[in-house]
């Protein structure tokens, strides 16, 4: 039985924060003292929404400096499996949760929060347990390994409304056939923070990775 539903203004917060976002860097933290450098490095490129995921155990704390040092980025706090990760993100100062998949905790607990999620789907049936609880917005994860643009173009017959942030897979090549999809609102990627730039503490090749992807990708 669902009894209570989505607030429209989280649709409409989310709507605001993607509409900053044609690329959203899905960021894996794995040293604390690297989390600004990176998010300054992207946010100077031209990308002002980032993921940080809770991959790893300084993730939160990664979150917070983020947070501090650059007020005028949208940080998400992705990978978040349970109620008590989403409220620690919520602590932490995120602007938005993102989930790889949804339970009925997560969204009864997204219905309260002030804090908007994007709850991560595979199929139609996940968007419409989803859209039971008033929801409108979803990460398509793992994007190509689920089907990639021809999924979300026949996902968007019967789910008009309904908006994607694909994840999984995408890359600078595909970015730009899921962009040009009505139903896509942005796309996540773990491309514009390769692991051997980061370990090289190449924070120029980074911006140069986001300023790539900000000027090709623009709405």
């Amino acid at each position: 039985m669902i009894d209570k539903q989505l607030p429209s203004t989280r649709t409409a917060e989310l709507d605001s924060i993607c509409l900053k976002a044609e690329v959203l860097p899905v960021i894996t933290i794995e040293r604390l003292e690297d989390a600004v450098p990176i998010a300054r490095a992207l946010v100077e490129g031209g990308l002002q929404v980032l993921e940080i995921t809770l991959r790893t155990a300084c993730a939160l704390d990664a979150v917070a400096r983020i947070r501090e040092a650059l007020p005028g980025a949208s940080i998400g706090v992705g990978t978040v499996l349970t109620p008590a990760q989403y409220r620690q993100a919520e602590q932490a100062g995120a602007d938005f949760v993102v989930t790889p998949g949804a339970t009925e905790a997560l969204y009864r607990y997204g219905i309260e929060s002030p804090v908007p999620m994007l709850p991560g789907v595979a199929s139609v049936s996940e968007v419409m347990t989803g859209w039971q609880y008033g929801y409108r917005r979803f990460k398509f994860f793992p994007a190509e390994a689920s089907g990639g643009v021809a999924a979300l173009k026949a996902f968007s017959a019967p789910l008009a409304d309904a908006r994607f942030c694909p994840t999984g897979g995408i890359n600078v090549d595909n970015a730009g056939d899921y962009l040009a999809l009505d139903s896509v609102m942005c796309v996540g990627g773990t491309w514009l923070t390769p692991k051997a730039l980061v370990d090289a503490e190449d924070w120029d090749g980074i911006r140069d990775l986001a300023k790539q992807a900000a000027e090709r990708f623009h709405h």
